[in-house]
């Protein structure tokens, strides 16, 4: 894993605020856009206030069979990292160099043509890679097998629904074997279990045939399993290029709102994923416990009060409240899913009461993340509405209650009731030969 298989160094892009993208039919076209640009460059610059820099001064190094995240809040450059190293869009300034072919995954249905079939596309992707027909068929069954698309292999793609697209994207850019494979956010389209399966994917294709990818998400639990180092951006710089823990431990920090119980936290305008066609918009929370001052103590109960916003009325199966350490490893995970309960969202804004019976974790500092998904109406697909990995920061205290004796400092992330005792009727020939 000596070789590098990016380098970026000193990479800028600026766009122009209410610019518009020029399209060229013909090479004479660019090359006259192109003079244009130059002359108007040096006879006027760009006011500082009609410009806004995607990415600033970026360097940093990719070894061969590395797994990289990227992570930042909505804006911070992420995808206009990708597409520069996906040549999709050139930098203003600095450069990159990839070494080894790329495959890319920046958004939903990437290189496809909306009227060849399923089958078509497979193909043409595997030629934009550079592969011959030979290796894409020998591929093929493999791909069409991880997409579970079969019925639809020779229906053009834009009759498809999102996830069809992106299961077929996704078995493509992961299966023709790229030495580099560029994964944005997309992800999120899909239901839980294609998640996991795509996560299971790279991690199979980085480990067992030392593929490097670079890997954009806001799911902070699957950065932290899949990538060994990660890279911060924030408003186009880079601020952190450390492994995976220290990374996520400041980004959380950072990114989580502060909070007191029995207060309304704002959550409307943070960083999130997910359609958006039912939303949340605030929250509060409280441990029932006035003597307390209602905040949340070990082994005690805990209440959500949640308002989702609703583009229209609909039944939803998974409604969830996440509790993540600081550095990103989910603790706890209370979802709807697990009880089987339907939850009914009127058009508008919802306040849903979520009740915790006993909150099994040590007094310390904690994220609390929001999670609604998967619709019930037989005529929709499934999928992410809104996730907020990282909303709000809450504290849970040492226990109140009064027991019998003094109560050991706890020395783990999640308590536990446990009994100690004497075991007896083992005999000397029962125990291991090094204790005798």
């Amino acid at each position: 894993m000596g070789n590098v298989a990016i380098r970026v160094e000193g990479l800028s892009k600026r766009y122009e605020i209410g610019a518009v993208q020029r399209r060229h039919d013909t090479v004479r076209d660019l090359m006259a856009d192109k003079i244009s640009r130059l002359v108007r460059r040096s006879e006027k610059v760009c006011p500082a206030e009609k410009a806004i820099w995607a990415l600033k001064d970026i360097s940093f190094e990719v070894k061969e069979g590395e797994v990289v995240g990227l992570i930042g809040s909505n804006g911070a450059g992420k995808s206009t990292l990708l597409k520069i190293l996906s040549r999709i869009t050139e930098p203003m300034q600095g450069r990159a160099q990839i070494h080894g072919r790329v495959g890319s995954l920046l958004e939903v249905g990437t290189g496809f043509h909306p009227e060849l079939s399923g089958r078509d596309n497979i193909y043409l992707n595997g030629a934009i890679l550079g592969m011959k027909r030979a290796e894409i068929a020998r591929k093929f069954d493999e791909i069409v097998g991880f997409a579970e698309t079969e019925k639809f292999l020779d229906t053009p793609v834009k009759h498809y629904s999102s996830g069809m697209y992106l299961r077929l994207a996704f078995a493509v850019a992961a299966h023709l074997d790229p030495q580099i494979l560029l994964v944005d956010e997309v992800l999120a389209v899909g239901d839980v279990k294609f998640q996991k399966k795509c996560l299971g994917k790279m991690q199979d294709i980085s480990k067992g045939k030392g593929r490097t990818i670079l890997f954009v998400s806001h799911n902070m639990d699957a950065v932290r399993r899949l990538c060994g180092r990660c890279l911060l951006l924030s408003q186009g710089r880079l601020l952190a290029n450390d492994n995976t823990t220290k990374v996520l431990n400041s980004y959380l920090n950072d990114a989580a709102v502060k909070s007191a119980p029995k207060k309304w936290i704002d959550v409307s305008q943070l960083n999130r994923t997910g359609t958006g066609e039912a939303r949340f918009v605030a929250a509060q929370y409280s441990s029932l416990c006035e003597a307390t001052g209602f905040k949340l103590y070990s082994d005690g109960p805990v209440e959500f009060l949640l308002v989702i916003d609703s583009d229209t009325a609909m039944s939803v199966g998974s409604i969830a409240v996440t509790f993540y350490s600081l550095s990103g490893v989910k603790l706890v995970n209370a979802d709807s899913l697990t009880i089987g309960q339907v939850l009914n969202l009127s058009e508008g804004p919802n306040v849903i009461r979520f009740r915790i019976d006993k909150l099994y974790l040590n007094p310390g500092l904690y994220v609390i993340g929001l999670w609604i998904a998967n619709p019930i109406h037989a005529n929709r697909t499934g999928g992410e509405f809104d996730q907020v990995q990282c909303a709000f920061e809450v504290e849970v205290m040492e226990s109140k209650r009064e027991l019998p004796g003094k109560k050991p400092d706890a020395d783990g992330l999640v308590t536990c009731r446990f009994e100690l005792g004497n075991v007896c009727g083992f005999e000397a020939r029962d125990l291991p030969p090094a204790v005798i």
